[in-house]
C-alpha cells in the first residue's frame, strides 16, 4: 500500500520523521485553538481492520462476538477522552489502480494455499504471521461501526483520496491509518494505527514537513517523489531504470542507508536539482522519462491534489490568457522563474488551464494537451451543452472542426454537421472503407452509433443495426445528478455512464452506499462492475465449490431486479462484470455475468415501489423479492415460522444444501446447533473455548458460510430492506470457533441432543428448522 519503499525508509533510515504523540493532549490543544470545536479523527478504516482484529483465533470464520467488544472498547477509548471518530471504507476499486488490486489478490491466492498447507500438515491454525483477516471483515464492520453510533461512510472512489480531503477541509486533529499515501498528501497529521497503544493513547506522529526536510524538498514536491518511486497508480517498475541512473550519479551515498534508502535519497536529489534549474521553463515530459505513460504519470500526481491544491509540476504557458466563465482569477508564477501566467478556472474540472491565441479570430482561447501527439491544441464551445471542446484541422477544408471524446476508447474524435439536422456530430473512421462516417445520438437510449446510408431508401441506419430487424442491445445513461456531498471527491468524479437512467433511484442508491448501508448495490447501478476480495478456500478441494459460483445465481438474480427496470425482463439487460476472487482465475479480466430471471408472485416490482413506496403491502412485497433472489418463494410460511432471528440464517441455509450437494446432514447440524447455543454463551466463554484440532473443510465451510451473510446484505438492501439488518450480522448468528466445535463433533457422530448441550428448547428448534 502507499509509496513503495517509503515505509521502510522511514523506519530505518529517517527515524526521527516519527514523533510520539498523546492524543488526549492533542484534543485538548486542538480544543484551546478551537473553542466549542470538536476533536475529529478520520480513519481509514480499511487500514485498521487488521489491528482492530485482536482475537486470537482467525482461521475458523471469526470471533465476531469478540470482534465486536473489541471494536466498541475503541470507540469508548476515543469518546471517554472527547475525540470524534469518523469511519471511511473503500466503495470502490478505480480503474487506474485494478492492476495492483489484481496483484495483491493473486499474492494473497499464494498465502492462502500456504495456511491450508500448514492446517493439513499440523492440524492447527498458524501463527500470527501467517494471519489473514476472515471474510467479510471490512463489510461487517461497517455494521458493526453503526450499531455503536459512529459516523461511517463509504467512498465513491479510493478511500484515501476521501479521507484525506475530508481531515483537510474539516480542520480535523488527524488522520489514523497505516498508508505512506497520507505522507504524501498536504493534509492534516497523519498518526499510525499500528503504534497506538489503546491503553494510554499513545501512538506515532509521521510528519511530512520533516520528510521534506530530510529529503530536500517542499510539500509540493512530494507527489512526483511518490510517482517516481511508485504507488498504486504507477506500477513500481515504471521508472526503475531512472531510479537507478539517479543513483549512479548520486554523489552523497550514504553507507548506512540501505539501497532502498539510498535509491529514494537519490531521485529527491535529482528532484531537487530539477526544480532548481528547470521549473517554468520546460514541461515534466521534457526532463523526465515518461515517454507513452505520460498520460497516467500526470494522472498519477493529480491524484494526490486535494480540492484547491495545484502542483508547480504542471507546467503553464507564460501567454495571456482569458477565462473560462468570465473573469481572470488568478496568476500562477513558478518558484524559480520570474514570469507569471494569468489563469483560468475551468468551470467543470476547477483546474486551471494554459490559453493560447486563435490565429483565425485574433482572441485567446483556452488550450488542452492532446494525450497522442503531446502538442497544445485549441478549445471552443459547444453551442448545445456549453462545454469547451478541442479543435483540430479538418485536411479536406483546411478549418477548425470541434472534437469529442469517443466515449469507448477515450480518444477524441472529430466532428461533423449532420445536413439534415444541423447540428455537430462526431464521425469515425469505417474500418472497411477507411471512411469517416458521422456518429448519431440513438434517441431511446441516449448513445453515440455510428450512422450508414441504407442504399435502398437512403435513410440513415445506426451501423451495425440489421435493417429489417433493428435488435439494438440497450445501454443507458446518467442524466446529470445535483447533489451535493459533504465531502469534494476530488477532480476525478465526473458525470459517468450509468447502468441505469433513473435520476432519483441513483440518488437513493448512493446515499445508503455513502452512509455505508448498503453493499454493492451503487456499484451495479452506476458502473456494472463488482468485485470480492479473497476468501479462506483449499484451491486443492474440488469437493466444495468456491462461494463466487455457490452464490452467483442469487447475484444474477439481484442484477436482473436492479437492471431490468421491472417486469423481469432480462433479455434486455446489460452484462455485469465481476471481479470474483476462485481457484483458477488468472483476473486478467473480469467475468460478464449476465441477469437472471426471477420468478416472483405477482411479476417482478420497480425500484421505486420497492425502495421508496409506503404503501399498505409493500414489506410483504419487498420480502417477496428477496426470497425469489434465493429461488425459495415457495418457502415463504416455512422461514416465517422460524422467525427472528433465525430466519435469515434458515433462508441461508436452505439455499447452501440445495445448491451444494457435497453438503451432509451433519454440517447442517453443525450450522444449526452452533447458532443456538451462540445465544445463550457470554463473549469470555466464546474466547476460553478450544478446539481437539482444527479441520480444513470446516475452515471452508465457515468462510462459505460468512459469505452468504454478505449476500444477504447485498440482497436485503437491493430488496428494500424487507429484514432487520441485526439479523444477519454474524455477531448475532455465528461464532467460527463454536462452529468448529459443533462441525468436529459432528463428524465424530455425536447426537443432535449433545450438539445442542442437552438442552431441550434448542433440540426442539433444530428438529423445526
Amino acid at each position: 500500500m502507499g509509496v513503495r519503499g517509503l515505509q521502510g525508509f522511514v523506519g530505518s533510515s529517517c527515524p526521527h520523521i516519527c514523533t510520539v504523540v498523546n492524543f488526549k493532549d492533542l484534543a485538548e490543544q486542538h480544543r484551546s485553538r478551537h473553542p466549542g470545536g470538536t476533536p475529529t479523527i478520520v480513519v481509514d478504516a480499511m487500514c485498521c481492520l487488521r489491528y482492530w482484529y485482536t482475537p486470537d483465533s482467525w482461521i475458523c470464520g471469526g470471533q465476531w462476538r469478540e470482534y465486536f467488544s473489541a471494536l466498541r472498547e475503541f470507540v469508548k477509548t476515543f469518546t471517554a477522552v472527547g475525540i470524534k471518530l469518523i469511519f471511511f471504507f473503500d466503495g470502490m476499486v478505480e480503474q487506474n489502480k485494478r492492476d495492483e488490486w489484481v496483484k495483491r489478490r493473486l499474492k494473497n491466492n499464494r498465502e492462502i494455499a500456504r495456511i491450508f498447507h500448514y492446517i493439513k500438515s499440523n492440524k492447527e491454525q498458524p501463527g500470527r504471521n501467517m494471519f489473514f483477516i476472515p471474510s467479510g471483515l471490512a463489510v461487517f464492520t461497517r455494521f458493526a461501526l453503526k450499531t455503536l453510533g459512529q459516523e461511517t461512510r463509504c467512498s465513491l472512489q479510493e478511500a484515501d483520496y476521501e479521507v484525506a480531503s475530508y481531515g483537510l477541509q474539516n480542520d480535523c486533529l488527524g488522520i489514523l491509518g497505516e498508508d505512506t499515501d497520507y505522507l504524501i498528501y498536504d493534509t492534516c497529521p497523519y498518526f499510525s494505527i499500528s503504534e497506538l497503544c489503546l491503553d494510554s493513547l499513545d501512538t506515532v506522529m509521521l510528519c511530512r514537513e520533516k520528510l521534506c526536510q530530510s529529503l530536500g524538498l517542499g510539500l509540493s514536491d512530494l507527489p512526483l517523489l511518490a510517482c517516481l518511486l511508485g504507488n498504486d497508480v504507477i506500477p513500481e517498475g515504471m521508472f526503475e531504470s531512472f531510479r537507478y541512473k539517479c543513483l549512479s550519479s548520486y554523489t552523497s551515498v550514504r553507507e548506512n542507508f540501505d539501497k532502498k534508502g539510498n535509491i529514494i535519497l537519490a531521485v529527491a536529489d535529482h528532484i531537487a536539482k530539477v526544480r532548481r534549474l528547470h521549473q517554468g521553463e520546460k514541461k515534466l515530459e521534457e526532463i523526465l522519462p515518461l515517454g507513452t505513460n505520460k498520460a497516467l504519470f500526470y494522472k498519477g500526481v493529480a491524484s494526490y491534489l486535494l480540492p484547491g491544491q495545484r502542483s508547480p509540476w504542471f507546467f503553464q504557458k507564460p501567454e495571456g490568457v482569458i477565462t473560462l466563465d468570465k473573469p481572470v482569477v488568478s496568476m500562477i508564477s513558478g518558484p524559480e522563474s520570474h514570469w507569471e501566467v494569468p489563469m483560468c478556472t475551468d468551470p467543470e474540472s476547477k483546474q486551471e488551464v494554459p490559453m493560447c491565441t486563435d490565429p483565425e479570430s485574433g482572441r485567446d482561447v483556452p488550450v488542452c494537451t492532446d494525450p497522442e501527439s503531446g502538442r497544445d491544441v485549441p478549445v471552443c464551445t459547444d453551442p448545445e451543452s456549453g462545454r469547451d471542446v478541442p479543435v483540430c484541422t479538418d485536411p479536406a477544408s483546411g478549418r477548425d472542426v470541434p472534437m469529442c471524446t469517443d466515449p469507448e476508447s477515450g480518444q477524441d474524435v472529430p466532428m461533423c454537421t449532420d445536413p439534415e439536422s444541423g447540428r455537430d456530430v462526431p464521425v469515425c473512421t469505417d474500418p472497411e472503407s477507411g471512411q469517416e462516417i458521422s456518429l448519431s445520438s440513438d434517441p431511446e437510449f441516449k448513445q453515440e452509433v455510428p450512422m450508414c446510408m441504407r442504399s435502398e431508401s437512403k435513410q440513415k441506419l445506426p451501423v451495425g443495426t440489421n435493417p429489417e430487424f433493428n435488435p439494438e442491445a440497450p445501454m443507458f445513461t446518467n442524466p446529470e445528478i445535483k447533489q451535493e456531498d459533504t465531502i469534494n471527491t476530488g477532480p476525478e468524479m465526473k458525470q459517468q455512464v450509468t447502468m441505469v437512467s433513473d435520476p432519483e433511484i441513483l440518488q437513493v442508491a448512493r446515499a445508503h452506499h455513502v452512509q455505508a448501508e448498503s453493499y454493492l448495490v451503487y456499484n451495479i447501478l452506476s458502473s456494472g462492475e463488482v468485485e470480492c476480495s479473497n476468501s479462506l478456500e483449499d484451491e486443492l478441494d474440488q469437493a466444495l465449490p468456491s462461494q463466487a459460483f455457490v452464490y452467483r445465481p442469487v447475484r444474477q438474480r439481484v442484477y436482473s431486479l436492479l437492471l431490468g427496470g421491472g417486469g423481469g425482463d432480462t433479455s434486455a439487460c446489460p452484462t455485469v462484470k465481476e471481479w470474483f476472487v476462485y481457484s483458477g482465475n488468472p483476473l486478467r479480466h473480469p467475468d460478464l455475468v449476465r441477469p437472471l430471471q426471477m420468478n416472483i408472485p405477482g411479476g417482478t416490482p420497480s425500484l421505486k415501489l420497492l425502495w421508496l413506496s409506503q404503501e399498505p403491502g409493500v414489506q410483504a412485497r419487498r420480502l417477496d423479492t428477496l426470497l425469489a433472489c434465493f429461488d425459495l418463494s415457495s418457502s415463504r410460511e416455512e422461514l416465517q415460522a422460524v422467525g427472528s432471528p433465525f430466519e435469515a440464517l434458515c433462508c441461508l441455509l436452505i439455499y447452501l444444501f440445495v445448491q451444494v450437494d457435497t453438503l451432509c446432514l451433519e454440517d447442517l447440524h453443525a450450522f444449526i446447533a452452533q447458532a443456538l447455543c451462540l445465544q445463550g454463551k457470554p463473549t469470555v466463554q466464546l474466547v476460553d473455548l478450544e478446539l481437539d484440532h482444527v479441520d480444513p473443510r470446516a475452515v471452508q465451510l465457515g468462510s462459505l458460510l460468512v459469505r452468504g451473510l454478505t449476500t444477504l446484505v447485498l440482497v436485503n438492501s437491493a430488496c428494500g430492506f424487507p429484514w432487520k439488518t441485526a439479523d444477519f450480522m454474524p455477531w448475532n448468528l455465528f461464532d467460527g470457533k463454536l462452529f468448529h466445535q459443533k462441525y468436529l463433533q459432528s463428524e465424530k457422530g455425536c447426537t443432535v441432543e449433545v450438539l445442542v448441550e442437552q438442552n431441550v428448547f434448542r433440540h426442539d428448534c433444530v428438529v423445526g428448522m
